[in-house]
């Protein structure tokens, strides 16, 4: 079974950037194999780390309910979309990539759903580790994971509205049903010394702040030049924040 890691957030704090440093560290530090599974709806974990993406799931699924009928002659439903989901696997050398697309239209998705599910499941299990760049809902994790996962990091920027946003994710949880072992606060763009106001939030939400990402000028230059954040320096500053992270809360 697979270390399921997995980040949730409001948009534009910086989750997917983290995702992909870990997904970094994780490559660099020759830790076994990688499924990143990209289920944000805005789908940009594949760029962020130089990949392009062609097809999605949501692509699949939409796919197959204009055409139910449309299944090649010595396949069964099952067999299809699962040979199609194969084929939307993006291979690199160091970790594989899955974009989960677009959301449901309208129409009972059930059946397609669940086989989606229960191959993506499977899938996994084939890797040792599976990091899952998520929907602020999550409702992918509480589908696609059995409800486990070994570690999920909230993620915010240094603001209050984005603190406030992971404490309705955090209430959240009891609801999907989610077994997460370890669960902790990453800031990024943050100050050496976080304020006495933001840290008294922190408190109320009663979760550790496990890491602080500073404000990194790299990043922006990469995103300008749209290069992979894979290739950052070994000595980036949110490169060195996440190895810190993930040396005390992933060790080999």
């Amino acid at each position: 079974m697979s270390k399921i890691i997995a980040f949730a957030g409001k948009g534009g704090v910086g989750k997917t950037t983290v995702a992909s440093l870990v997904i970094r560290y994780i490559t660099n530090s020759d830790k076994g194999s990688i499924l990143a599974v990209d289920a944000d709806p805005n789908s940009n974990l594949g760029e962020t780390m130089g990949l392009q993406v062609t097809t999605t799931i949501g692509d699949i699924r939409e796919t197959y309910m204009k055409d139910p009928q449309g299944i090649p002659s010595g396949m069964n439903k099952i067999n299809y979309i699962e040979t199609l989901v194969e084929q939307a696997i993006i291979e690199n050398k160091k970790f594989d990539l899955l974009v989960m697309g677009r959301q449901e239209g309208q129409g009972c998705y059930c059946m397609v759903n669940n086989i989606l599910n229960n191959f993506t499941e499977k899938l996994g299990a084939h890797y040792k580790y599976m990091v899952v760049d998520n929907e602020a809902g999550m409702e992918h994790l509480s589908r696609r994971t059995s409800g486990k996962v070994d570690i999920l990091f909230l993620v915010t920027d240094y603001s209050l509205r984005g603190l406030r946003a992971l404490r309705r994710i955090h209430d959240m949880l009891d609801r999907l049903n989610l077994d997460v072992k370890e669960l902790g606060i990453v800031v990024t763009r943050g100050p050496e010394k976080l304020s006495e106001t933001f840290l008294n939030e922190v408190k109320e939400i009663g979760l550790p702040i496990v890491g602080v990402i500073p404000d990194d000028p790299s990043l922006l230059e990469f995103d300008m030049e749209r290069k992979s954040l894979l290739e950052l320096a070994d000595s980036s500053s949110s490169v060195l924040a996440v190895q810190k992270i993930m040396d005390t809360h992933c060790p080999a």
